[in-house]
């Protein structure tokens, strides 16, 4: 049920301006302290919470600073309007606003052209003329130690703890947080485990804003960016599920077990359409589907990511990661459990044709994949105990770019939404690494111990400023970092493209001049070949010389005798 209230305002009212006057304070309610009540008191410690932001309590904002007209000049005066001025005549109250006006626009034409004089004086200042004329340049600023410090943690309100295997920020300014609690462990039966999810507002962080209700556990949850209000959902049996969250925490739909996925959906992601409603889904059980939320009861599209192209789901690879960007809504990225990256174009003619390239670069599985947002062709793993950053330009090599082998597992990683060269990786012992390839490639810029449990999912908001950190027990740490890592500086979107297209170049001449060794090795190999060929085929003829010279001596002394 929407509750709805609408203003209501006569057309003979439109642009009449709003009258303000003085207004004594006074007291609306009091209410004493009452001693019966002392018991019920819960001390709380700390009382003062950081928060990212505060509520927004005024609609509009207006000055009522009293501005007086006079013989010599503006008079600003403490209080409401001129004595001399009615403010309730309409007339007298125009006059004098186009009064104040004229008076302010002339004051603003006379310091724009102070400010036009000067900059030509000093232009034309042979002495200052360099210090005032570059006013592009950027002053050097002082490099700031990266650091980032905890704001907020959300505890999953449940007894037995679950794994936070997804979050996802709501679109507008990121006001709430959505954590899907899946336990992954194989077989876990814990007693009074709960399977709900929850939204938390960031200004209330110790109880959740709503919880979603569900049958099977949520393993991903995707907020959509055209509807606010509505969440998509995977779950550990396989179905996809989602929510309007003005109607509450109970699912609108779900799908049919039996047309849904077999394995744990690991990826669910909004497609980007007219009616805000479509999606899909990847699991593990080797199948990205394709649905509708109007109309959840079949899919409406079917790919097996099958990599020899026979569509064989018993030859298929399981996926359990899912990348989807906006700037190519044509492409997707599949990460699988055999280690590798699939990278997939929907609007392909054949289901074979879809599966476009397969990059092959980890020997674990590949827990995350994600697009460059300013580079779209280049994009970021994380696998095993490595990050790889790889470039669509170059099929069937190596990545273009590495981090080091890390002794614990990574987990999960993304880019910064704001710095082209940032991003995040998360350890199985708890530690959140942000790496700047434009400044450090050996070694991460801040190495930060979130837990002393595995970090299993990140999220970083829009502004790159704040991001969320979940771990096994199901603990949300929003951490805030230093501005020398979400800030843009000048020419780094160009140093950086520039840094990827000559690691791109080099790659493509170790391809090249690992081609030609190729051809070199076969064409060595071909000659060895002939060359034995000949040797046989000179043995075999010096044997049969020999033979036959024998067999004609015989003959010859058999005649003799």
């Amino acid at each position: 049920m929407e509750i709805k209230l609408e203003y209501t305002r006569k057309r003979s009212e439109f642009g009449r301006p709003c009258t303000f006057s003085d207004v004594p304070g006074e007291v609306t309610v009091d209410i004493p302290p009452d001693p019966d009540l002392a018991e019920d008191f819960i001390p709380q410690d700390p009382v003062d919470v950081a928060l990212q932001h505060g509520p927004v309590m005024a609609v509009h904002e207006v000055n009522t600073e009293r501005v007086q007209v006079t013989s010599q000049g503006v008079n600003h005066v403490e209080g409401g309007w001129p004595k001399h001025i009615d403010p309730r005549n309409s007339d007298m109250t125009t006059r004098f606003r186009e009064e104040v006006e004229r008076e302010e626009s002339y004051v603003r034409a006379i310091l724009h052209l102070g400010t036009l004089m000067e900059h030509c004086i000093r232009q034309n200042n042979a002495i200052a003329i360099y210090n005032e004329y570059f006013e592009d340049e950027e002053e050097e600023e002082q490099e700031e130690t990266p650091s980032a410090k905890t704001i907020s943690v959300l505890r999953d309100p449940n007894l037995v703890k679950r794994m936070a295997t997804h979050l996802s920020w709501h679109p507008d300014a990121c006001k709430e947080l959505a954590v899907a609690y899946c336990s992954l462990d194989f077989q876990d039966k814990r007693r009074d485990m709960s399977f709900d999810s929850y939204i938390w507002d960031l200004e209330n962080p110790y109880k959740p804003e709503l919880t979603l209700m569900l049958s099977s556990p949520a393993v991903t949850l995707e907020y959509n960016p055209k509807d606010w209000h509505h969440v998509l959902g995977g779950c550990y049996n396989g179905q996809i599920v989602y929510w309007d969250t003005r109607k509450g925490g109970l699912t609108v739909e779900v799908t049919p077990v039996e047309l849904s996925h077999r394995d744990p959906v690991y990826g669910a992601t909004w497609l980007p359409s007219r009616t805000g409603t479509e999606c899909f889904s990847a699991s593990t059980d080797g199948q990205v589907l394709w649905w509708d939320i109007r109309k959840l009861s079949q899919p409406s599209d079917r790919l097996v990511l099958d990599i020899t192209r026979e569509e064989q789901l018993k030859n298929a690879l399981g996926a359990i990661s899912l990348d989807f960007s906006l700037s190519m809504p044509t492409k997707f990225l599949v990460g699988t459990e055999q280690g590798s990256v699939i990278n997939c174009n929907r609007d392909a003619k054949t289901p074979p044709e879809k599966i476009a390239n397969v990059f092959s670069g980890h020997i674990g599985a590949v827990y995350a994949v994600a697009r460059n947002p300013f580079f779209p062709k280049i994009f970021l793993s994380v696998g095993d105990r490595t990050a790889r950053i790889w470039s669509e330009e170059i099929l069937n090599a190596s990545s273009i770019m590495e981090t080091k082998s890390h002794i614990p597992y990574l987990l999960d990683g993304c880019w910064s939404p704001v710095k082209p060269a940032v991003f995040f990786t998360a350890r199985s012992d708890g530690t959140l690494d942000i790496w700047d390839f434009l400044f450090h490639q050996k070694n991460p810029s801040l190495s930060l111990k979130v837990s002393n449990e595995p970090l299993f999912s990140l999220c970083p908001q829009d502004n790159g400023r704040i991001i969320g950190c979940g771990t096994k027990l199901g603990t949300i740490t929003l951490l805030e970092i230093s501005s020398g890592l979400c800030t843009l500086r000048k020419n780094e979107k160009s140093l950086t493209s520039t840094m990827f297209e000559r690691e791109v170049r080099r790659e493509k001449t170790l391809q090249d001049k690992q081609r030609e060794l190729q051809v070199r090795e076969q064409l060595l190999a071909q000659a060895k070949r002939e060359e034995e060929e000949d040797t046989q085929e000179v043995f075999e003829q010096a044997c049969t010389d020999f033979f036959s010279i024998i067999k004609t001596e015989r003959q010859r002394r058999g005649q003799e005798e």
